[in-house]
């Protein structure tokens, strides 16, 4: 089931997702494409369209838990090309039901999570020597910020929204920081001529607030209390 906060009454239209299914070797599976358009400049972590730069579409795609593939950047491709997602974009994947996802608003931000906490922990956790390749369980988290920020202030974004996860799974119950294979995206308008993109995104800038409680609202909406 998703899980909803109220947008505030001043917030704009918020960014609408399409549900996607798809069989693979016969498994129903699903994925969320957001079609953002022109004039979004995306951060992420992502493994396809990952780092800084102007980006059209964000792709969640949900895999087998069993995932095997070696090219994960082609298969996110091919099932964004499939979903007529054109122009440069960004691809998520997780081995989460992406249909039970969190969706938060606050003051004009959105933030949208999905979370798959089959394997989670604690970042600094101790060295396990050679560690076995992480499965994709992930928690995949894209935020819609309705204004320019400067390239410091996308990844001072980045981080306010990585503590805001961790502070909702620790309110949910969770003994985690995360998952080995968490994954961000966030999305800011295109600087115009006329304004001056902000320059700060930290918890208590104006921008990273409303952030920072739009991330922590999606995720404890997603996650659910620990059992």
């Amino acid at each position: 089931m998703t899980a909803v906060v109220p947008p505030s009454r001043t917030a704009p239209e918020p960014p609408r997702v399409r549900r996607l299914v798809r069989d693979e070797d016969g498994e129903e599976l699903a994925s969320l494409l957001w079609r953002a358009g022109p004039g979004w400049r995306m951060i992420s972590s992502s493994v396809l369209g990952g780092g800084i730069g102007e980006r059209s579409w964000v792709l969640n795609a949900q895999v087998s838990h069993g995932y095997r593939r070696t090219d994960p950047e082609r298969h996110l491709a091919d099932l964004a090309r499939a979903a007529r997602a054109e122009g440069p974009g960004v691809g998520l994947m997780t081995a989460a039901d992406v249909r039970a996802y969190g969706r938060a608003h606050d003051d004009g931000v959105t933030a949208i999570a999905t979370t798959g906490l089959g394997v989670r922990g604690w970042a600094a956790a101790p060295d396990p020597g050679t560690p076995a390749p992480a499965r994709p369980g992930t928690i995949n988290i894209v935020v819609a910020v309705p204004a320019a920020l400067t390239d410091a202030a996308l990844v001072n974004a980045v981080a306010t929204a990585t503590e805001a996860k961790v502070q909702a799974l620790i309110d949910a119950g969770y003994d985690c920081s995360g998952t080995p294979t968490d994954a961000v995206c966030v999305a800011a308008r295109s600087p115009r001529p006329d304004t001056e993109p902000h320059a700060f995104a930290g918890p208590r800038s104006p921008w990273g607030a409303r952030l920072a409680r739009a991330v922590h609202h999606a995720v404890r909406a997603a996650a659910g209390p620990e059992t």
